[in-house]
């Protein structure tokens, strides 16, 4: 996996950029998961604090991230015991969620307190509670986005017109990020039906790769490890997203943590984003080693590990971050808007990333910037 800094990124290119983009409703979006039931991982929820160890100001912390790729840091993080270890004697409790509004639903209700997101639930959440609801302490991941597709059907990227392509939910990350692309292509298409000179046909990531091998869609834009399967039964990479940003950058996924809990037990969270860090550090410096364990991970969560021939390009077309990626986060929301899917959102306060950069000091890296929308 190629390794990125903590440096926040220049100012996006014009025009061929469209990453990640708010969805309509939280009800409306996919993120990067699979389907929308939540699982709380009882297995692991029971290993309890590091033997030995001081608890801090809560007893346990309770964090949530998706059985996928593009969370590795949560994956690699609880499957080596990085994070555990930075909170002693407090207890990590870890939740699956297949979709992004189960999570923050969970975030909401108080059942949880941290979790590992994509930018589109974390704006959405944070625009529709005014702001209350939660803030962005960390990046996790950039890039693992691609459009491939039927390499009888499409040679060229001018052959998508009149084609077929699958976006995983109306309204997410990768669908604006779609339609923008469309857009600068001087394509039209109707954003709420997704008809016009390309097709977008709104498909569940879970159901996508039967849809190609069918014939009912001639390629998708999607995340890993989507995008890898697809490769695997046929298709083509015609695009990675992130030749489209400078730097070759955009956040996927980000770390959120509840209001409440930051405020009353702010050294709970710095101890998880110790251990984040420091898990992104082990990821970058072993990765073969951290592509075993996230695998592990995932074959403990979903009962069957990634094949070889689709984690390994999965694992090369994403990175690990500290950088939240402030301003794609701030570009994303714009195409959102471009695309006449969101009014113009206010994401004043949305991150606080004091502790993080605290963490970042100690640890002799370079402190991130929150682009100007960082909590007062």
């Amino acid at each position: 996996m190629p390794a990125t800094g903590s440096t926040t990124p220049s100012t996006l290119r014009r025009g061929l950029a469209a990453a990640a983009a708010l969805p309509l409703l939280i009800g409306a979006l996919a993120s990067c998961g699979y389907g929308s039931q939540a699982k709380q991982d009882d297995t692991a929820a029971k290993p309890a604090a590091a033997d030995g160890g001081a608890k801090l100001s809560a007893a346990e912390v309770r964090i949530g991230y998706f059985p996928n790729l593009t969370h590795a840091t949560a994956l690699v993080g609880l499957q080596e015991g990085l994070i555990q270890k930075e909170l002693g004697g407090t207890a990590l409790k870890p939740q699956t969620f297949n979709a992004g509004p189960s999570e923050i639903e969970a975030l909401n209700g108080g059942s949880l307190d941290i979790g590992f997101i994509g930018p589109s639930p974390s704006i959405n959440a944070y625009v529709k509670s005014k702001g209350k609801n939660l803030r962005i302490v960390s990046g996790s991941a950039s890039g693992g986005v691609k459009l491939v597709v039927n390499p009888d059907r499409i040679k060229t990227l001018d052959d998508i017109k009149g084609k077929k392509i699958a976006t995983p939910q109306k309204g997410n990350t990768q669908d604006v990020a779609f339609l923008n692309w469309i857009s600068e292509k001087g394509w039209k298409v109707d954003p709420e039906s997704g008809k016009g000179d390309v097709s977008v046909v709104r498909t569940d990531n879970k159901v996508t790769p039967d849809a190609f091998k069918q014939g009912s869609i001639d390629g998708a834009w999607v995340p890993e490890p989507t995008a890898s399967k697809l490769v695997s039964d046929g298709a083509k990479v015609l695009l990675d997203e992130t030749e489209l940003w400078p730097d070759k950058k955009f956040v996927i996924t980000n770390v959120i943590v509840s209001q409440k809990f930051l405020k009353e037990h702010p050294d709970v969270v710095e101890a998880v984003l110790k251990g984040t860090v420091k898990t992104n550090e082990w990821i970058n410096a072993n990765p073969d080693k951290a592509k075993a364990s996230a695998n592990a991970a995932l074959e403990k969560e979903t009962g069957k590990p990634l094949d070889a021939k689709i984690i390994d390009p999965a694992w090369q077309s994403f990175a690990v971050t500290d950088d939240p990626l402030a301003p794609t986060l701030k570009t994303q929301a714009d195409y959102a808007v471009k695309a006449k899917l969101i009014e113009q959102p206010d994401l004043s306060g949305i991150y606080d990333l004091t502790l993080l950069n605290k963490v970042l000091k100690a640890a002799g890296k370079p402190e991130v910037a929150d682009a100007g929308l960082g909590a007062k």
